[in-house]
């Protein structure tokens, strides 16, 4: 048996609740797979569709008058977390009833620390929400304080900063239920972004975290055996989309820092999934990190498929 945590991707949960409660149906069954050859499955996931979806329709409604006012950054990426959450534990409930496996699943609205000193809280780098005019932006820029940037000529897009995951506040709560035998889905969207002030508290921060880098502490903090990233291929390439594309199915640490030098991973896409891979695969000796899509998840598990990232 081994103690796996899974990253999936928040796009590959639909770009609507309606879209997406039909995707996690077929989710469900490789995730049900694993759990099925008798390993303990821990899931993350994104939520950047969702979250920005739920920042830009309440903002939106917020303008109009509609509602009194727009929903904190925060507070947005726990509401993502609730509903996908609910998506992803009632698919994978079912599922596991329909194969006569009895697991509880449950959903665990996660923060997670982050340094208030973290340089990226001085370049805010990840867009979030709708498009602005400049007269709107410049007036958010001076009622909000929020950062906007002019985005590829399509308007104006606040934009919050990606610090890097410390700790998982809830990760005793995670422990105790991955010890009596729950499935648990946890740091959804990389978790909600919360600093710890001078009188010791925890205060909730508009940033967004990256999944991939939430995960991979997780699955560090909880003491998993592997890790495994979930996107749209089923390896990892260098050269990739060129006549010498070469598809890897093994990096070591030192091999997959080399490639990440020489810019083969996109920073957007690949990058961190390689990054936070490397991360795990160095954490301790014997750790292993996977790059693969969903359908191919217990396949790369047995050494069939994927990119396994090794020490």
């Amino acid at each position: 048996m081994k103690k796996i945590v899974i990253a999936l991707g928040g796009n590959a949960l639909g770009n609507t609740p309606y879209e997406q409660l039909e995707l996690v149906r077929e989710t469900a069954k490789p995730i049900v797979d694993l759990i099925q050859e008798g390993n303990e499955v821990i899931i993350a996931h994104g939520n950047g569709p969702q979250v920005g979806m739920i920042n830009l329709g309440l903002a939106t409604a917020s303008r109009s008058g509609a509602i009194k006012s727009d929903m904190p950054f925060p507070e947005c990426g726990a509401m993502s977390q609730g509903y996908i959450g609910y998506h992803l534990q009632n698919a994978i409930g079912n599922e596991l009833k329909q194969r006569g496996i009895d697991k509880e699943v449950s959903t665990i609205v996660t923060q997670v620390l982050v340094d208030e000193n973290d340089p990226a809280f001085q370049n805010p780098t990840k867009p979030v929400g709708g498009f602005y005019d400049k007269e709107a932006a410049a007036k958010l820029m001076r009622e909000k304080g929020y950062t906007m940037v002019e985005d590829a000529g399509r308007g104006y897009r606040r934009v919050v900063p990606s610090p890097n995951p410390i700790d998982v506040i809830e990760k005793k709560t995670v422990e105790r239920l991955i010890a009596a035998g729950n499935v648990v889905i946890t740091v959804g969207g990389g978790g909600i972004p919360v600093v710890r002030r001078e009188d010791g508290l925890l205060y909730g921060t508009p940033a967004v975290i990256d999944k991939d880098y939430a995960s991979e502490k997780l699955a560090e903090l909880v003491d998993a055996d592997i890790l495994i990233i979930l996107t749209a291929v089923e390896k990892v390439a260098i050269n990739f989309k060129t006549p010498d594309e070469k598809w890897l199915s093994e990096m070591t640490v030192a091999e997959a820092e080399e490639y990440a030098g020489q810019g083969q991973f996109a920073p957007g896409s690949m990058l961190p999934k390689v990054n936070a891979c490397v991360q795990f695969a160095r954490s301790k000796k014997g750790r292993v990190a996977l790059i693969t899509s969903l359908d191919k998840a217990l396949q790369a598990l047995n050494g069939e498929t994927g990119t396994r990232i090794v020490l």
